[in-house]
């Protein structure tokens, strides 16, 4: 699904405890500001903060209080939202717009405080309102303790690898015209890797260049910022060996390419083991769906110290097929939480909620659209409605008809999910959130309709880490896949990839009171 559908809100009980952090506090400034951007022949003014894309990387590390002044310089409102990051008791930092806070406005600024506790690795921040994102982000890096280790060896270097999308249209423009159609937006004209969208038809543009000395060992914090595009990176001749997933370690494994959701990061050691040399990065796309897609693949190169000039030949790679199924399974199926005694996995055993909630696509009535009709997303047949009142200011000051608490649980009706479409495919509407109680164990399977066309869904659970358990293609079987279910130690993140006409069951506790939510 696309992440233009709505969100599902999980709203907890609010309670409060004291925090003790002996930490430091780290100071950033971020001006939103426009810049003209030049890209596939084509100039155009863009959003960024600081006059950069992609924009400046927040450094801190674990336990560390991170203390963002955001003003707002252009003319539409804005948001920033810290991917990944917990938020321990500081719900109003977390960034989604009419969901923890009122949009920041032009000319107006918003300062966010919070505190990175138990947490070090690789995140994201974003704006969280519209389809700015597409141009405002960043990296989040977070280091251990000091005198920590990493539990693998250390690098020589780390380098910051940020995949995104680029449109020769307007963002916002794209968007409108999709709301306005019923229609889904047009897709991206080109993916880009740390801003640069490499070698492009009929345009001279330069690429992004990894350079490496021969012998070394470098860590590559890789984010995909994509609005939409789940991806392949590879690099030719290289293998990479993956030791973290959403900021949280995992056990070390080798693979020739990486496997990326929109919202998700990977650590991976690259060993400059090859002979000196230029040597192919590719970025592509992953789609096993019916459904339009960005299909173009980026090009950049890694470059080991004392290659020769031009006309040195680059080494080439294989580019993953689309529709690379295998390799993604590979992919997931290879990731493992590290369990170990410093860094233990604590999956929950036990269950205080069962929910099972379908991820689909919808049509709903549109006078003003395209065949009188509009796409919408939803859960269990309920499309979220955004508020004018953010629900976390609604539910701290007991503000009554913003939200109501009813979210059910299960599909209000059983149906073969994966199969053909249902002769009534319209949604129900409305601000509906699902409640749950301090410290509660969740489980959660999220179920991939094949309603109108079927597509996987990048998802993301804001407040929480969850422990991804079991995943299949098909519908989940309530009585037999549960006992496939990895309970020692499955991989824990905070995004996942809910395969097309398939499913993914995570598990969490509910350990983070205020607002938080599904977005996918």
């Amino acid at each position: 699904m696309k992440s233009w559908f709505g969100a599902l809100k999980l709203l907890l009980a609010f309670l409060t405890f004291p925090v003790t952090v002996d930490c430091l506090v780290r100071h950033y400034n971020f001006r939103v500001v426009l810049t003209n951007t030049t890209k596939l022949c084509s100039t155009k003014s863009i959003v960024t903060v600081n006059g950069q894309f992609p924009g400046p990387t927040v450094y801190a590390r674990e336990d560390d209080s991170v203390i963002v002044r955001v003003t707002n310089h252009v003319n539409q409102n804005m948001t920033i939202h810290w991917h990944g990051v917990r938020q321990l008791l500081t719900g109003w930092a977390d960034g989604p717009a009419y969901v923890t806070q009122c949009p920041i406005q032009p000319g107006q600024n918003y300062v966010y405080n919070f505190t990175l506790t138990g947490q070090r690795g690789t995140l994201l921040w974003h704006a969280h309102i519209s389809w700015l994102r597409a141009t405002v982000h960043g990296a989040i890096v977070i280091l251990p303790k000091r005198g920590v280790p990493y539990p693998f060896p250390k690098p020589h270097k780390e380098k910051i690898i940020i995949l995104g999308e680029w449109w020769k249209s307007d963002v916002e423009a794209v968007l409108n015209q999709a709301t306005q159609s019923g229609l889904p937006p047009n897709v991206s004209d080109a993916h880009t890797i740390n801003g640069f969208s490499g070698p492009f038809p009929n345009c001279s543009s330069q690429g992004y260049t990894l350079h490496v000395k021969e012998g070394k060992t470098y860590l590559l914090r890789i984010i995909n910022a994509a609005l939409n595009d789940e991806l392949f990176f590879k690099i030719a001749d290289h293998d990479l060996t993956v030791v973290e997933a959403d900021a949280s370690y995992t056990k070390p494994f080798q693979t020739d390419t990486i496997y990326i959701s929109p919202g998700q990061t990977t650590n991976a050691l690259l060993h400059a083991n090859q002979a000196i040399g230029k040597y192919l990065i590719v970025i592509s796309p992953f789609m096993d769906a019916p459904i339009g897609f960005d299909n173009s693949t980026s090009f950049s190169t890694l470059r080991y110290k004392h290659t020769l000039p031009n006309p040195n030949p680059t080494f080439l790679t294989a580019i993953p097929p689309q529709n690379a199924t295998p390799i993604t399974k590979t992919f997931l199926d290879s990731l493992n939480s590290l369990n170990s005694l410093q860094y233990p996995t604590r999956v929950p055993l036990t269950v205080d909620h069962s929910l099972f909630f379908t991820m689909g696509v919808g049509v709903n009535p549109c006078d003003t659209c395209v065949n009188g009709s509009k796409l919408v997303g939803d859960m269990n047949n309920v499309s979220f409605v955004l508020p004018t009142t953010a629900l976390l200011e609604a539910h701290y000051y007991n503000i009554k008809g913003v939200f109501t608490t009813d979210f059910p649980a299960n599909p209000p009706v059983v149906f073969n999910y994966t199969g053909s479409s249902p002769a009534n495919m319209q949604t129900t509407n409305g601000t509906r959130l699902y409640k749950l109680g301090f410290n509660s164990t969740v489980q959660l399977v999220l179920q991939g309709t094949a309603v109108i066309a079927p597509e996987s869904h990048p998802t993301h659970l804001h407040g929480f880490n969850f422990y991804v358990v079991g995943h299949g293609l098909g519908n989940f079987d309530p009585v037999r896949d549960p006992k496939s279910f990895n309970l020692v130690d499955p991989v824990e993140r905070n995004t996942i990839g809910v395969p097309t006409a398939g499913w993914t069951a995570i598990r969490f506790t509910a350990d983070n009171p205020g607002d938080d939510h599904y977005q996918f």
